[in-house]
């Protein structure tokens, strides 16, 4: 079972939590939320919750980061489970997308590409 929780801050981000395991069976739910977020200008995927994303998982993240930068957003992956950061190391997830362990530093990440003027 899967469930996600979906939070917009005061300071303007969009928090997309998913909890619970991330694969075929859950992925749809999954790819619908990220579908709904999609037009958020700052989005940050927290993975904390997930301890296990299989490939159709990764590929609903992947399709979800890149509809958001298609309107114009951007995103940041939080991830804090070894084995999961390593998977993503592993399939060069960290190459396309910010990976930082805390909400907190998600934050600061976005910060630090609005003051380089991206």
């Amino acid at each position: 079972m899967l469930n996600i929780e979906q939070e917009q801050t005061a300071d303007g981000y969009t928090i997309c939590r998913p909890v619970g395991e991330l694969d075929a069976f859950t992925v749809s739910q999954f790819r619908q939320s990220l579908a709904e977020l999609a037009s958020s200008p700052q989005l940050v995927i927290d993975m904390s919750g997930v301890p296990f994303v299989d490939s159709a998982g990764l590929g609903a993240l992947i399709g979800g980061i890149r509809r958001t930068r298609e309107l114009g957003g951007d995103v940041v992956v939080v991830c804090n489970r070894p084995s999961l950061v390593r998977t993503l190391r592993t399939t060069g997830f960290d190459r396309i997308v910010v990976m930082t362990e805390t909400v907190d530093e998600a934050k600061k990440s976005f910060e630090k590409v609005d003051e380089e003027g991206k």
